[in-house]
């Protein structure tokens, strides 16, 4: 592959054109040559199309030969942007593609063991590297979509043995233009991590609302609200996350019962020093967190 990448030269195509991929679509108009957005969903197309957030409305994938049946030309990078179980089928369709041209290509799951192990299996002619970026929102889909959704927001690129310099010379000049913060890690620790980050805090917001009564809604403030506010999540988004980080979501789910184990043990024997004690190490590892 040709070293002398630039985005602003390049036609990029986004698969998923939901809440992240329109998103990443809205931030990058302007920013590349051209932006194609696939989609099975056509009414997101049709408004993507009608607003200008894409410049063309191509078929599920480029075609073999590099030339779509409706002229999406060359695609010089493919992200993909749907959930992780619809990212793994469509990377499961590509390995028994062929293209004739080279081609990058980038997810921006939420987990990354399992899409790089599919990758890994790609056609050579796929130059392929995972990514996550860190942000998103309860409410999904192209109507929520923001221009400024990835600005200041990590981004993590987990390569694969086979990606060359070129799809991380492609990868640093994306979360550039983006506005994002690159962060470069292998699979096994982003997903470990992001269990106790991200996942974990969509069940435990999922337990809290299953453990209140509907008629408590009258007496909810900004703090119930903020806390359980990821559960308004969609399943059909946060299933596929944890089948595909089971071991480690079970492990973080391990932990927070221990500390919550702590905290109902101290409240029983009525020992409010030690309760004291656990809330002011809380506080000081939430600061430590947050301003980390």
């Amino acid at each position: 592959m040709e070293d002398g990448f630039s985005l602003k030269d390049s036609t990029i195509g986004i698969v998923g054109l939901g809440l992240m991929g329109g998103s990443l679509a809205m931030s990058l108009k302007g920013k590349c040559a051209r932006l194609i957005g696939y989609d099975t969903h056509l009414p997101a197309l049709e408004v993507a199309l009608s607003k200008g957030i894409i410049d063309h409305a191509g078929m599920l994938f480029p075609s073999p030969a590099g030339r779509g049946d409706r002229g999406e030309g060359k695609v010089n990078l493919l992200i993909l942007a749907t959930p992780v179980p619809s990212i793994l089928q469509l990377l499961h369709q590509l390995q028994s593609t062929n293209y004739q041209s080279p081609i990058t290509i980038l997810d921006i799951g939420s987990t990354k063991r399992d899409i790089l192990r599919a990758m890994s299996a790609l056609p050579e002619n796929f130059d392929p590297i995972g990514g996550h970026p860190i942000c998103g929102r309860e409410k999904l889909g192209l109507e929520n979509a923001d221009a400024n959704l990835y600005q200041n927001a990590p981004f993590v690129i987990t390569p694969l043995e086979r990606t060359t310099q070129h799809a991380l010379r492609i990868a640093r000049q994306l979360v550039s233009a983006l506005g994002a913060k690159y962060i470069e890690m292998n699979a096994d620790d982003h997903d470990r991590i992001l269990a106790s980050t991200s996942h974990l805090p969509f069940l435990l917001a999922s337990a809290l609302v299953r453990s209140t009564a509907h008629d408590f809604a009258p007496l909810i403030g900004p703090g119930f609200r903020s806390t359980s506010r990821l559960a308004g999540t969609p399943s059909s988004m946060m299933l596929g996350i944890l089948k595909s980080n089971r071991d480690n979501v079970l492990s973080a789910l391990s932990t927070f019962q221990e500390q919550l184990a702590r905290i109902k043990l101290s409240l029983m024997a009525e020992d409010y020093t030690a309760l004291e004690d656990i809330l002011n190490q809380s506080q000081a590892d939430y600061l430590a967190l947050v301003d980390g």
